[in-house]
C-alpha cells in the first residue's frame, strides 16, 4: 500500500484496503467526536468528467471516500468488450487526486479480478429478477446480474454509509436501490445526475471508440431525449431521431419498476434509448413529462 502526501492511498488487496480503511475509522470527523462518514464511488475505470462529479458529490456527503477501480467480468458477455475496455490506472488516480476531489486519508480500491473473485467465477450470485429481464436485461442478458454482485461484494468490502452512482446508467441505479432496500443493505444510495459535453452527449468511457463522423451520428441519443406529447408520440419521435443510428431499444417507462407506461399515461416517466454507432453501443435517458 503507497501513501503520497499529494495523492489518496492506494490499494490492489483486501489486505491493504482493509489497513486503510482502519485508519480512516479510527479518526475522529472533523469538527466532531463521531468516527468518520464514509462514501464509495464504483467505476471501472477510464475515468471521465462523469465519474469525478460523483467523486465531488461524495466528498460533500462524507468525510472519506473510497473509489474503486475495477473491470468487472461478470458484466460482459463473451461478445463484448472487456479485453479492449481502456484500462489507465495512473491517469485515473492523477484525475481523482484534482483540486476538490480525493485526499491523502481517501482510498483508491484497485484490484485484479483474483482479489475480487478469489474462488473464480462465484457459484452464488445476486439475481436482478424482474428489473433485469427488460431492457438492459434483453440486450446484454445476465449484465445487470453481474453489476450486482460486484456492488454488493464491494459494499461489504468498502463498508460505506453512503454509494454513489451515475443517473447515465438509469437502469442499474434502480436495481441497486431495488437490490438494498430487498436485502437489507445498511447504506443510503445516492444518485448523481448525468454530465454531457457541451455537444450534448452523455460522457461515457466508450465514447472514446468513436470516430468523426461516428461522434456526430452519437449526438442522436441525447436529440432522441427531446421528444414530447403522448406516450407514442414521444416513443416514435425519438425513433425517428435515432434513424441514423442502429437502434436497439427506445423505451418510456415507469422510473421505479422500468415497466412501459400505457398509450394514456400523462406525468412524469424515464424515456431511455440505445443505439449502436459504428461499432459502439451507447446508452442515454431523461425524466420526460408525458401527455403535457
Amino acid at each position: 500500500m503507497t501513501t503520497q502526501t499529494s495523492t489518496p492511498t492506494l490499494a490492489h488487496t483486501r489486505d491493504e484496503l482493509a489497513a486503510a480503511l482502519a485508519e480512516q475509522d479510527g479518526r475522529p470527523a472533523p469538527g466532531s467526536s463521531r468516527p468518520y462518514r464514509r462514501a464509495v464511488v464504483m467505476t471501472m475505470g477510464a475515468l471521465h468528467a462523469g465519474h469525478l462529479s460523483l467523486v465531488a458529490r461524495a466528498r460533500e456527503l462524507a468525510d472519506a471516500v473510497v473509489v474503486t477501480i475495477f473491470v468487472n467480468p461478470l458484466q460482459f458477455s463473451p461478445s463484448e468488450d472487456l479485453a479492449r475496455y481502456p484500462r489507465d490506472l495512473d491517469r485515473d488516480v492523477a484525475l481523482l487526486s484534482g483540486p476538490g476531489l480525493l485526499r491523502p486519508e481517501d482510498v483508491v480500491f484497485a484490484p485484479d479480478p483474483q482479489v475480487v473473485y478469489p474462488d473464480g467465477d462465484p457459484v452464488v450470485r445476486v439475481s436482478a429478477g424482474a428489473i433485469g429481464d427488460v431492457l438492459e436485461g434483453v440486450s446484454r442478458p445476465g449484465h445487470l446480474d453481474g453489476v450486482l454482485t460486484v456492488v454488493l461484494k464491494l459494499l461489504h468490502l468498502t463498508r460505506p454509509d453512503v454509494a454513489l452512482f451515475g443517473a447515465k446508467d438509469a437502469q442499474q441505479l434502480a436495481a441497486v436501490r431495488r437490490m438494498v432496500r430487498d436485502l437489507d443493505v445498511p447504506v443510503a444510495v445516492h444518485g448523481v445526475p448525468i454530465v454531457r459535453d457541451d455537444d450534448g452527449i452523455a460522457l461515457s468511457s466508450r465514447n472514446a471508440y468513436l470516430g468523426g463522423e461516428e461522434r456526430r451520428r452519437a449526438l442522436a441519443l441525447s436529440r432522441a431525449l427531446r421528444a414530447t406529447g403522448t406516450a407514442e408520440q414521444i416513443r416514435a419521435a425519438a425513433r425517428q431521431a435515432l434513424q441514423e443510428t442502429d437502434v436497439d431499444y427506445v423505451a418510456l417507462v415507469d422510473p421505479e419498476t422500468f415497466a412501459e407506461v400505457p398509450a394514456d399515461f400523462v406525468g412524469e416517466a424515464l424515456l431511455l434509448v440505445a443505439a449502436t454507432v459504428g461499432t459502439t453501443r451507447l446508452i442515454d435517458n431523461a425524466l420526460v413529462e408525458v401527455g403535457a
